[in-house]
């Protein structure tokens, strides 16, 4: 167990979903070390959704991937905030024009 999260129930489907969605192996350690409470939190009701999120506003899944490699922080934000963040930016036509690393923390 690590941080109340168990190796075979959370920790290697999270790890081997970020591989599916495009990383390698060091950049997944190196996530976990810059914020290792991405371990305990749950894939399907948390990770995936607010991936789904970035995707519908348009960012590709390369995007996504080096946001969340840069600031993995944002898949804690609640889902809601999340929304409204990105929500703002498109209404003042400034997500096109930002990383998500750059305007999420």
């Amino acid at each position: 167990q690590c941080m109340g999260a168990s190796l075979e129930k959370n920790v290697k489907p999270m790890v081997q979903w970020l591989k599916e969605l495009g990383t390698d192996d060091s950049q997944v350690a190196q996530t976990i070390v810059k914020f290792s409470i991405l371990v305990a939190l749950d894939l399907e009701a948390n990770l995936k959704p607010k991936v789904e999120t970035l995707r519908r506003y348009a960012f590709t899944d390369d995007q996504v991937v080096r946001a969340l490699m840069s600031e993995p922080r944002i898949l804690s934000y609640s889902s809601k905030r999340l929304e409204h963040r990105l929500g703002v930016l498109k209404a003042s036509g400034l997500l096109n024009k930002l990383s998500l690393g750059s305007f999420m923390p």
